[in-house]
């Protein structure tokens, strides 16, 4: 009798877990726009929703911390003029997001550390250059300042942010309307899949399409696709009879796939979310209950089917933490955070461990929060691979970083280089906090003021009346 050999794997009993009612974010109205973007970007500090609007667009940003009911007051991220898309936050500053609109405009906001008193509407930059919707953001991983906007005129732009420049426009690659696009680990390369049903990997310095292949999936339904770590790629679509399918290519070799899953004949686009520390892909799909992951290795194979977390409620979008913000101390290795049609989820995926210890294997370096290069050492051809940091000792977010306005790069964090003029009290700069703090001194001011004259008014009726009683 033959016994059966158990592949050996840590992330075999990895399971998912909803969070407690109490750690979840109630009453907040997601969007009901129609478009296969996550609606949700989250950092270690700040979780970011796009939500409905009257009149625009809007997303809201709450800190982390901040659990429970939502006040129905809390200040909006509000600028566009057409709903919002996609929002992305910058990995090199935790207080940046950049969001796009159906307005055709991309614009980059500056979150404050504080709960604002009333609505952000002044981007630090709006960014135009696309002619119609734009509806995928993907920052660069390792180049400060680096962001890429694909639009429904089917040209993909990269920016540099710091001076509101266009860096490379590549309108000439794609006949239809871009579903999905990835950068690779160091950003020298990105995956596109398109209307057209082609896979492609496009050089964007270049402005060559490296290698491509046409219908990697036999569907019409729109596919996505990631790199993996090693530079292989994962994509998601649908089979001629509908079967929704995760296939993994070798980009030297896209004749056949080295590995194809099928699974079920859900509508959903399945939306991959790839850690590459762990090589585990979790597809949510639009519309499911459900995550199905997977282990991806190096031999056959290939992708191994590990686990479905599944629930009762359908999820409208979802949120993918950066390693750096999960909870080491717990096992942690990936958390979720799941929109509803009024409230937000944090799902947790964790390996059960008994030690207490920090987990080594669990936790190699990951990419921090410091970029690699400069945006003008990128588009000279430089390719770096991400900083790393360890998480032994936990990730402790940077304290809010003040964006030092300067013509050649806005979004810079660093001090300008020479001698500073001392600034007397006079003239420094008021603080968004005083700000704030004055305009509420004036504004009760003004209403203590109107009391007065409504006073004044009613004593002068008053007098009428006993006059002309006499």
């Amino acid at each position: 009798m033959s016994r059966r050999v158990v592949r050996q794997s840590k992330f075999r009993h990895v399971f998912g877990q909803a969070a407690k009612a109490d750690q979840a974010y109630e009453d907040i109205r997601v969007s009901k726009v129609t478009w296969d973007s996550s609606f949700c970007a989250v950092n270690p500090k700040f979780l970011a929703i796009i939500v409905e609007a009257g009149g625009g667009g809007a997303f809201i940003v709450l800190p982390l911390a901040k659990t429970g009911r939502v006040d129905k007051n809390h200040p909006l991220v509000t600028g566009h003029t057409a709903p919002v898309l996609d929002i992305d936050w910058c990995p090199h500053n935790d207080n940046v997001i950049a969001s796009a609109s159906d307005d055709t405009t991309i614009m980059v906001w500056q979150i404050p550390d504080y709960t604002p008193m009333r609505n952000i509407t002044e981007p630090i930059i709006t960014l135009e250059g696309h002619s119609k919707r734009v509806g995928i953001l993907s920052w660069h991983p390792t180049a400060r300042n680096v962001l890429l906007s694909a639009g429904g005129d089917n040209v993909i732009i990269i920016w540099n942010v710091g001076t509101g420049e266009v860096l490379l426009s590549l309108d000439d690659m794609h006949p239809d309307i871009i579903h999905s696009v990835c950068w690779n680990s160091n950003g020298s390369l990105l995956a596109t899949t398109c209307k057209d049903k082609t896979l492609r990997i496009v050089d964007p310095r270049k402005g060559q399409v490296v290698a491509e292949r046409a219908r990697p999936h036999g569907g019409a339904r729109p596919m996505r696709a990631v790199f993996t770590a090693d530079g292989k790629l994962l994509s998601t679509g649908f089979s001629r009879m509908s079967e929704r399918q995760l296939a993994l290519w070798d980009p030297n070799n896209f004749e056949e796939p080295v590995a194809l899953q099928e699974m079920d004949t859900s509508n959903g686009v399945l939306l991959p979310f790839y850690d590459p520390d762990s090589s585990i892909v979790y597809l949510c799909g639009k519309g499911d209950s459900s995550i199905r992951y997977f282990e991806i290795t190096e031999e056959p194979p290939f992708v191994h089917y590990l686990n479905t977390f599944s629930s009762k409620e359908p999820q409208r979008g979802m949120g993918f933490m950066p390693r750096r913000g999960l909870d080491v101390s717990k096992c942690e290795i990936a958390r979720f955070y799941k929109l509803h049609e009024r409230k937000c989820e944090p799902i947790i995926m964790t390996v059960p461990r008994k030690s207490d210890l920090f987990q080594d294997d669990l936790y190699p370096d990951t990419p921090g929060p410091e970029p690699a290069l400069e945006a003008d050492e990128w588009l000279s051809g430089q390719d770096a691979e991400p900083v790393l940091i360890s998480l032994r000792d936990g990730y402790v977010p940077p304290k809010h970083r003040e964006l030092r306005v300067t013509k050649r790069n806005i979004l810079d964090a660093r001090p300008p280089s020479g001698p500073r003029r001392s600034q007397s009290a006079s003239d420094a700069p008021l603080s968004q906090n005083m700000l704030e703090t004055l305009l509420e001194q004036v504004k009760a001011l003004r209403e203590q003021v109107q009391a007065q004259e409504q006073r004044i008014t009613a004593l002068e009726n008053m007098l009428c009346e006993l006059v002309d009683g006499d």
